[in-house]
């Protein structure tokens, strides 16, 4: 494999591949609610959109099982066409007729299933198109690329609806998903080693033993198990802080849905810079202390939101934070997949994907609620510190504080 991983066309192609999927779903999810919206009222929109994210996030950690049974390639190949596949079919029957509300359903709840099913499968294909060496560096791409597509993905919606309604949406969604569906056919993937316990591996398994196989290989692990409670907890701390709470502490400080945008902005030019600065830094010694340090200050510049007394000064600390905390995330992924024997990855990857999607939206209504009976700075500085307790646990683990990453 190519040492230089921006210049590896395999990886590359996997990167694109993901970008498209990203800026796909971005359209996708805004068209799904606008058409919605056109054929029902704000109920309606709602449970629409919770067909598609209840069976995402309670599949999320069969999705794991599914990618280590039948490998990460087949399954995200798989599950890419699918998804292309029906989105064009609504695309279709909204530019022949007026589907009823019951189709945008049926189509949202198929989406999260394949969806459940594609986000551990690609998650779980790094370690498989570049060595250990290089992980650091494709988390960095992966980030920027996540930042890419999460940013184009609205506009292009826009642009799409604007010209054609939702129909015309679809329609680009359907394409960005086949676009990404070739390019993954392209990716060239390498064998898997061999397990760590053949015997054990060679035992047959149901899906529900391999799954509780694999949450207890996570727990039993000295450096896998501490690092996924870790992003847990951070997770559950700020992530309703940083949606509900920025919208709140922007209320009640004047600064307006503007003042939203521009500190989630901030956040964003951070979380690039800090995909530039781990694709391109050569190495980072002690990374395991590094991702709790890191964990530390990110924790700390997230509750520094809510103390700051003007506008341009939380700009300027989201822009920091978010730098600081990309950097925090893209180490503890490439700690765990250089950590995870070939066989566990997709379950932990669905781990993984399960906290930032599934577990933490709980916190929301928590954080509305707990906000309303003491007020927005205490609870956003209390999601701070529950976060904070994540780097507490890294810190307690000598795994973790040890450490190290290989880089070619």
């Amino acid at each position: 494999m190519n040492g230089n991983v921006w210049r590896d066309a395999n990886v590359l192609r996997w990167l694109a591949a993901y970008g498209a999927s990203l800026v796909g779903d971005g359209v996708y999810f805004l068209a799904l609610g606008w058409a919605a919206a056109q054929s029902a009222g704000p109920a309606e929109v709602g449970l629409v959109m919770a067909v598609g994210a209840i069976p995402r996030a309670l599949l999320m950690l069969g999705g794991g099982v599914v990618a280590d049974r039948f490998g990460p390639r087949l399954v995200v190949i798989s599950s890419d066409a699918v998804r292309c596949a029906v989105v064009l079919g609504l695309a279709l029957a909204l530019a022949l007729g007026s589907p009823g509300l019951w189709v945008l359903v049926l189509v949202a709840l198929v989406f999260g299933i394949v969806d459940a099913l594609f986000m551990p499968a690609v998650g779980a294909l790094p370690p498989r198109i570049a060595g250990p060496g290089q992980l650091v560096r494709v988390q960095g791409l992966r980030s920027l690329a996540e930042r890419v597509g999460h940013t184009a993905g609205p506009p292009v919606a826009g642009l799409a609806m604007g010209l054609g309604g939702p129909a015309s949406a679809f329609a680009v969604a359907s394409a960005l998903f086949g676009v990404s569906l070739v390019l993954l056919v392209a990716v060239r993937i390498a064998p898997l080693p061999a397990p760590a316990e053949p015997a054990a591996a060679a035992a047959p398994q149901t899906p529900w033993r391999q799954l509780r196989s694999g949450l207890g290989y996570i727990r039993r692990h000295g450096l896998i198990g501490p690092l996924v409670l870790s992003g847990a907890l951070s997770q559950l701390g700020t992530s309703a802080p940083m949606t509900l709470g920025l919208i709140l502490v922007s209320e009640e400080r004047g600064w307006g849905p503007a003042g939203v945008g521009w500190i989630i902005g901030g956040m964003g030019v951070g979380a690039a810079s800090s995909a530039l600065v781990l694709t391109l830094i050569p190495r980072f010694p002690r990374a395991g202390a590094i991702q709790n340090l890191t964990l530390i200050i990110g924790s700390a510049g997230i509750g520094g939101l809510v103390l700051a007394p003007n506008l341009p000064l939380a700009v300027g600390l989201a822009v920091l934070t978010g730098l600081v905390c990309g950097i925090c995330g893209g180490l503890a992924i490439a700690l765990i997949q250089t950590a995870t024997d070939p066989s566990y990855l997709g379950r932990v990857s669905s781990v993984m994907a399960f906290t930032a999607v599934g577990l933490a939206p709980l916190a929301y209504p928590v954080f509305g609620f707990a906000a309303d009976a003491w007020g927005v700075t205490p609870v956003f500085l209390a999601g701070a510190a529950v976060s904070m307790a994540g780097a507490i646990v890294g810190t307690s683990a000598p795994a973790v504080r040890r450490a190290e990453l290989a880089f070619a």
